[in-house]
């Protein structure tokens, strides 16, 4: 809950800056032990332009990841390795990522399927944290991520990039972890098309830029393609 509620302080304090009506961070409240199911701002004023779709939309997700990317390290150094252990009963299995394998290397000197980690609970819940900002990454409709490819590649191909990402979350969901298929369901709830900022012709700034290719890259470290396995 501590890492959503740095990713949304970061979408609050850009919007904030750039003078927008924003709402302070919501939670959505879950059962125990999940606590919740996300947390979310609402933007009540329009989009200036490109310049603050980026500084607005890549600001959770990096505040995010400053904090959860750290911990993932702590919580990996706090973690145990069964060298050549086989799992057994039942369980869960988390999905692993660019930035989780760096960080399995970093400690254990082996890649994640090399070895079985039990993973320390600080590293879980950097997981999740990593795992929800690679979701709101995705480059998409109004996603967090959609944000991004729309200020930075205009309407046009942020269009084109959206198809094909949600087109490309059905075989995923088929071949690798169902919930796509319901995460795909929900963005099509939401829309596919991103709304136009005021001003749609004015070039983000070479920061602007900067920014919108960083969290392009956070997403491509932390992405996951088959999150969680039941066994």
């Amino acid at each position: 809950m501590s890492i959503l509620l740095v990713h949304e302080m970061g979408h609050f304090l850009a919007g904030r800056r750039r003078h927008l009506d924003v709402t302070p961070p919501f939670f959505i409240p879950a059962i125990p032990p999940v606590g919740t199911f996300g947390a979310f701002i609402k933007i009540r004023s329009m989009i200036p332009d490109r310049q603050a779709l980026i500084e607005v939309g890549a600001a959770g997700p990096v505040c995010g990841a400053i904090v959860a990317i750290p911990l993932l390290f702590v919580g990996m150094s706090l973690s145990e390795i069964h060298a050549g252990a086989e799992t057994s009963g039942s369980g869960l299995s988390f999905g692993t990522s660019i930035i989780f394998e760096l960080a399995s290397l970093i400690w254990f000197g082996k890649l994640s399927f090399q070895t079985v980690i039990i993973l320390h609970p600080i590293a879980i819940a950097a997981w999740f944290g990593l795992f929800v900002t690679a979701m709101n990454l995705l480059p998409m409709g109004q996603l967090d991520g959609g944000h991004v490819i729309y200020a930075l590649f205009g309407p046009r191909v942020a269009r084109y990039i959206s198809y094909g990402v949600f087109g490309s979350l059905i075989p995923l969901g088929i071949f690798t972890w169902p919930g796509w298929i319901m995460f795909a369901a929900l963005t099509l709830i939401i829309g596919l098309k991103h709304p136009p900022p005021v001003d749609t012709y004015s070039e983000p700034s070479p920061k602007g830029r900067a920014l919108a290719w960083t969290a392009i890259a956070l997403f491509v470290l932390t992405f996951v393609p088959t999150p969680i396995t039941v066994f």
